[in-house]
């Protein structure tokens, strides 16, 4: 019996285009025409602490599971930050076949605290027949929980 290395699946064309609509269209702020891009049902997954998701500080970050969960994203996304002070920066787009992982870093400004802070991502994608079905974000949760958290009361 012979042991042989699985072959990476050869790049697909397809995923590359619809990731990279996918960030023009975020890049453009529309929430429904982003959320076009998304099958439904999608596996959207955020590496973020559970009992934290929804927090009314950050109530973007959650699971999701529709089309229309991620035009909400987008939605509840805008609302918290200053949309003049906000900045993506893609590092790199790697595909392989179906699945895609976007590194970059983002820079953005929380609305409620007027807090800037940037937070440095990977965004594991998988698309099929043209849509996301799999959407799962690792980013910098600390960066992002010290620019929404309030400031402890002064000293005396």
């Amino acid at each position: 019996m012979t042991e042989t290395t699985p072959t990476p699946a050869a790049p697909s064309a397809g995923t590359r285009a619809t990731v990279e609509e996918l960030l023009r269209r975020i890049g453009r702020g529309a929430p429904d025409h982003v959320a076009e891009l998304y099958a439904d049902p999608c596996d959207w997954r955020l590496d973020w602490p559970e009992d934290e998701h929804g927090s009314t500080a950050t109530p973007w970050i959650r699971h999701r599971a529709t089309r229309a969960d991620a035009a909400a994203h987008y939605r509840e996304l805008a609302a918290h930050h200053v949309p003049d002070a906000v900045a993506t920066e893609i590092g790199r787009i790697l595909v392989d076949g179906d699945d895609a992982v976007v590194f970059g870093e983002i820079r953005q400004t929380a609305r409620p605290t007027g807090r800037p802070y940037h937070a440095r991502f990977a965004l594991l994608l998988s698309v099929r027949d043209g849509l996301v079905v799999r959407h799962h974000v690792y980013e910098d949760s600390l960066s992002v929980h010290r620019a929404f958290a309030p400031r402890p009361p002064a000293g005396p």
